[in-house]
């Protein structure tokens, strides 16, 4: 999936060769209505996939691709929990964002607020949040630290990680890792934990056998081999 939300990119720096090339002609309109047409493919592909007994792992630029992957989940059955490996939270909403960045909401959306932005256009359910796991977000802004406080999302420490029960949509925004080991990041986040334990953890969830699909997020600039650099995560070291 070369692209940045709804922007096509002339180069994505992926950690895998891909089977797959996904890219449409998007009319022009509003981002998110051309986002649900890009994720709406996207989610016929996975369900696809998954009826067949593949496990697809899906790369794009940013994290919004995941409204497509779980929606493709729960078009083939599957009302999946989620690991969601990233530096930032990511869960904002329209309503609390300074920067307007869409890239800034998805885990939000996917627990069913705001489902007018992008739920309804492409059928997606919410995903309750006791049925969610972020992964050593320490990028927060307020409003984000204040509604993880109160949800029933489980925040955690890469070494605290306990993986849930069912079925599990596996998203990995690589930026999780210390960006002394990423080059080329688009939003660096300082400290945060090494490649190794990155890819233990990751190898931890994998191991569980229950992981039905997989979500990366290259959030990068290109040509500074920064998907090189990730390899080890998707290999386990």
């Amino acid at each position: 999936m070369p692209y940045h939300l709804d922007e096509r990119l002339l180069e994505l720096d992926v950690p895998v060769e891909a089977d797959e090339t996904i890219t449409l002609e998007l009319a022009e309109g509003l981002p998110w209505r051309r986002m649900a047409v890009l994720y709406d493919t996207v989610a016929d592909v996975v369900a696809a996939a998954v009826k067949d007994g593949e496990v697809p792992y899906v790369y794009s630029g940013d994290c919004t691709t995941s409204f497509g992957t779980v929606a493709g989940l729960q078009r083939a059955g599957i009302d999946p929990s989620i690991v969601w490996f990233d530096a930032h939270g990511d869960v904002h909403t329209p309503q609390t964002t300074l920067s307007g960045y869409l890239g800034g909401m998805p885990l939000r959306l996917l627990t069913g607020a705001c489902p007018e932005v992008i739920a309804v256009l492409l059928g997606l359910r919410p995903v309750p949040e006791e049925k969610i796991t972020l992964v050593d977000a320490r990028d927060l802004d307020d409003p984000e630290a204040a509604y993880l406080e109160g949800s029933a999302i489980t925040h955690c420490e890469i070494g605290d990680l306990v993986v849930p029960e069912g079925p599990i949509y596996l998203h990995v925004d690589f930026d999780v890792v210390d960006p002394e080991q990423v080059p080329g990041l688009l939003f660096p986040a300082k400290g945060g934990p090494s490649l190794k334990k990155v890819a233990r953890a990751v190898r931890k969830v994998l191991d569980s056998g229950r992981v039905v699909a997989f979500g990366g997020a290259c959030t990068w600039a290109p040509g500074q081999g920064a998907g090189e650099a990730v390899r080890p995560i998707m290999t386990g070291l």
